[in-house]
């Protein structure tokens, strides 16, 4: 890729954080509380706070929805698109939408109407990192990992044209 990448937050403030959220996520929440995981960018956050969920005392279960917006580009196309099909198994659960990165909000909102027209008993939200400056439609977290000011992050399971997402720590492309 060429870009060079600054490292914002380390695995060490990631799994840090990790175990808070999950924390307040099990107050919060019924144990087998139904995670839906937005696909591709949330996959490693996904796998790290199931097993903190665990640590403190919830049993979720984990489906996926993918979706997408941005291609391989920086910037979202504005269009969010489902791939494949929702999860079947919503109606009457405690339900916990998962993205990597809320960023013009269109993602998470479209998965949340999705997901509510399915009638869960309740739905919260959760990104591992907000980008409040860049939202273009509202969509409140419950749950939120890191905000950043109006920086492209990669890195722990965040890409930038599918590159990135491998590295262990959160960063910016300089």
């Amino acid at each position: 890729m060429g870009s060079s990448v600054t490292e914002l937050f380390s695995e060490s403030d990631i799994a840090g954080r990790v175990t808070e959220l999950a924390e307040r996520i099990a107050e919060a929440a019924p144990p087998d509380l139904l995670i839906v995981a937005l696909l591709k960018g949330s996959f490693v956050f996904v796998a790290d706070l199931v097993r903190a969920l665990d640590r403190a005392g919830a049993t979720p279960e984990v489906e996926f929805l993918r979706l997408s917006s941005y291609g391989h580009r920086k910037e979202s196309s504005g269009e969010v698109r489902l791939i494949g099909a929702p999860p079947a198994n919503v109606t009457g659960r405690s339900i916990l939408l998962v993205d990597d990165i809320l960023d013009t909000g269109r993602s998470m909102a479209f998965a949340k109407s999705l997901l509510e027209e399915k009638g869960p008993a309740r739905l919260w939200t959760c990104a591992l990192v907000d980008k409040p400056s860049r939202r273009e439609v509202a969509c409140p977290l419950d749950f939120v990992g890191f905000t950043v000011e109006d920086v492209f992050v990669v890195g722990y399971g965040i890409d930038y044209a599918e590159e990135y997402r491998h590295l262990p720590y959160i960063g910016r492309i300089d």
